[in-house]
C-alpha cells in the first residue's frame, strides 16, 4: 500500500466508534463462503498470516471455551498469544485479544484506516464487497501480524471450516471439538456433511485434535487426515479423561494420554463438557511439546485451566436470585445444559428464559431442556435474525413433558424482571439460547455500561 492510499484511508474514519460501525455496516453483505475475497486481501497485505503460529479451533459447541483454556496456559507459560474468537459477548474489542487484553480502541481505527480503501476497491470488482466477518478476519491477522508479534495465535472458526475465512491459515495444530445440528441451513442437512465442512480445517501434515464422538462425524475426520497425511488424536483413543471430583465452580480430573498423564487438573467452568474442553487444550499443548518444544510446567498448566474463564457459558451473574446464563442455541449445547443442571447444580424450582435466532433446530433444541423446567419464558432478542416469541411457544407448547407455566414475553427486559420475581431462595434462573440474548442480558444483569451489540 502506497502513501496516497494510507493517507486517504486514514482521512476517512475519525474515531473508534466510526470504525466499528463501518465494520459493522458490511453485515448486510451476510455470509458468504469462500476464500477468494479473503486471499485477495491478505495478497495486497503482503501475507502477514504467514509469520504467525496459528492453533486452528472449529467444531459445534466447545471452541470458545477451547480458546479460553489455552490462552490461559500459554500465557501462564510465559508466551505471548493473541486470540480470535466470535461473536462478542461485551464489546467489538473483545473479539482481537492480546495476551488477555482486547485490542485498543485507537489500534482499531489506524487498521480499519488501513483496510477501507483496499474493501472499497474490492466492492468496485466482479469479487464484491468483503463481509463484516472478512474484515474482522483481516484486522484481527494485520493486529496479530503487523503490531504485536504473538507466539502463538489462538484462531477460531467462525462458520463451519473448509470456506470459512480464518480457514486461509496454515496453522501449526487443527482442532475440532465435536460435530452437531448447527448451521445446517448452510453447512448441509447431516452429520455426515457438517463434519466435512469441519474438517476442511484439517491442513496437510499438520496434527490434528478432535473430541467428536458421532460415529459418523468421526469417520469423516479420520479420513480427512488420512488424506492429509496428518496425525489424528482423537478423544477416547489417543487421549481420555476421568472426573475425580465434581461441585458447582469447581472440578478435577485425571488426563490421560499417549505421551504422559497429568492429575489432579482442575477448571473453574460448571458442566462435563468442560472437562472434555480442558482435555482437547490439554492434548493441543501435549502435541505442540512434541512438535515444537513447547515448554509447559505442570503448575502453569494446571494454574492457567483453573483460571481460564468464558463469559456465557454456565456462568453465575447473579446470587440473589440465583441466575446463571449459558449460550446454549442448539440441540448438542442444550443436552450439554441439562446434563449440567441434572448433575452438577442443586435447586428447587427451574425457571428458564429462552430467546432464539430464526436459524436453528429449535424443537431438537427444547425437548433436552423442557422436562427440567417449572417456568418458561420465552422472548426474543434485539438481533435482526430474531425467532418471534410467538413460534418459539408453538414448539414449546408441542413438546412433551413440557412445563404447564410458559409465559411469553418479547420485550427481554422485562422478560428478565419477571423472571428475577419468580425466582425464589432454594431456586435456580437460567439465562438461554443465542448468545445476541445472553450478551443483553449479561450486560444488564453486571451493570456494564460498555456493553456493544455482539455480532
Amino acid at each position: 500500500m502506497n502513501m496516497e492510499q494510507r493517507a486517504a484511508g486514514a482521512a476517512s474514519l475519525q474515531s473508534y466508534e466510526e470504525a466499528r460501525a463501518w465494520i459493522e455496516g458490511l453485515v448486510p453483505f451476510g455470509i458468504r463462503p469462500g476464500l477468494e475475497r479473503m486471499k485477495a486481501l491478505l495478497d495486497t497485505f503482503g501475507h502477514p498470516e504467514r509469520r504467525l503460529k496459528f492453533i486452528h479451533v472449529a467444531g459445534t459447541n466447545g471452541k470458545g471455551s477451547v480458546c479460553a483454556y489455552l490462552t490461559s496456559v500459554l500465557i501462564k507459560c510465559g508466551y505471548d498469544v493473541g486470540t480470535f474468537t466470535s461473536p462478542y459477548i461485551t464489546k467489538f474489542t473483545d473479539r482481537f485479544q492480546y495476551n488477555g487484553e482486547d485490542i485498543p480502541e485507537q489500534t482499531v481505527l489506524e487498521l480499519a484506516n488501513e483496510i477501507k480503501p483496499q474493501v472499497e476497491a474490492m466492492e468496485a470488482t466482479e469479487l464484491g464487497s468483503p463481509t463484516m466477518f472478512e474484515v474482522s478476519t483481516l484486522l484481527a491477522i494485520l493486529y496479530f501480524g503487523q503490531t504485536v508479534f504473538p507466539d502463538y495465535v489462538v484462531w477460531e472458526t467462525g462458520l463451519g471450516g473448509r470456506l470459512d475465512v480464518t480457514n486461509v491459515v496454515t496453522p501449526v495444530v487443527s482442532i475440532i471439538t465435536n460435530v452437531g445440528h448447527d448451521h445446517m441451513d448452510i453447512l448441509g442437512d447431516t452429520l455426515e456433511q457438517v463434519a466435512r465442512e469441519k474438517a476442511g480445517i484439517i491442513k496437510p501434515g499438520v496434527p490434528v485434535v478432535s473430541a467428536a464422538a458421532d460415529p459418523e462425524a468421526v469417520a469423516v475426520i479420520r479420513e480427512a487426515a488420512a488424506s492429509c497425511r496428518s496425525t489424528l488424536y482423537l478423544l477416547g483413543e489417543q487421549f481420555h479423561e476421568s472426573p475425580l471430583m465434581v461441585r458447582e465452580d469447581e472440578q478435577s480430573f485425571r488426563f490421560e494420554g499417549i505421551f504422559r498423564t497429568i492429575e489432579p487438573l482442575t477448571v473453574t467452568l460448571n458442566g462435563a463438557h468442560q472437562r472434555t474442553n480442558a482435555a482437547v487444550a490439554v492434548m493441543t499443548l501435549e502435541v505442540l511439546r512434541q512438535y515444537y518444544a513447547l515448554i509447559v510446567e505442570d503448575a502453569d498448566l494446571q494454574a492457567g485451566l483453573r483460571e481460564a474463564r468464558w463469559p456465557g457459558r454456565l456462568e453465575t451473574v447473579s446470587r440473589e436470585p440465583r441466575i446463571v446464563l449459558d449460550g446454549a442455541h442448539n440441540p448438542e449445547g442444550m443436552e450439554t445444559l441439562a446434563i449440567a443442571l441434572r448433575d452438577t447444580y442443586s435447586f428447587g424450582k427451574l425457571h428458564v428464559m429462552i430467546g432464539m435466532l430464526a436459524n436453528k433446530n429449535h424443537r431438537d433444541t427444547l425437548r433436552h431442556i423442557l422436562p427440567l423446567v417449572d417456568t418458561l419464558i420465552i422472548t426474543e432478542p434485539d438481533f435482526r435474525k430474531k425467532l418471534a416469541a410467538d413460534e418459539l411457544r408453538a414448539m414449546a407448547a408441542e413438546a412433551e413433558n413440557g412445563p404447564a407455566d410458559i409465559t411469553v414475553e418479547s420485550d427481554w427486559r422485562k422478560a428478565l424482571e419477571l423472571l428475577q420475581r419468580r425466582t425464589e431462595p432454594g431456586d435456580l434462573a437460567v439465562v438461554t439460547g443465542t448468545l445476541y440474548l445472553i450478551a443483553d442480558v449479561r450486560s444488564r444483569l453486571l451493570y456494564n455500561t460498555d456493553s456493544e451489540k455482539g455480532w
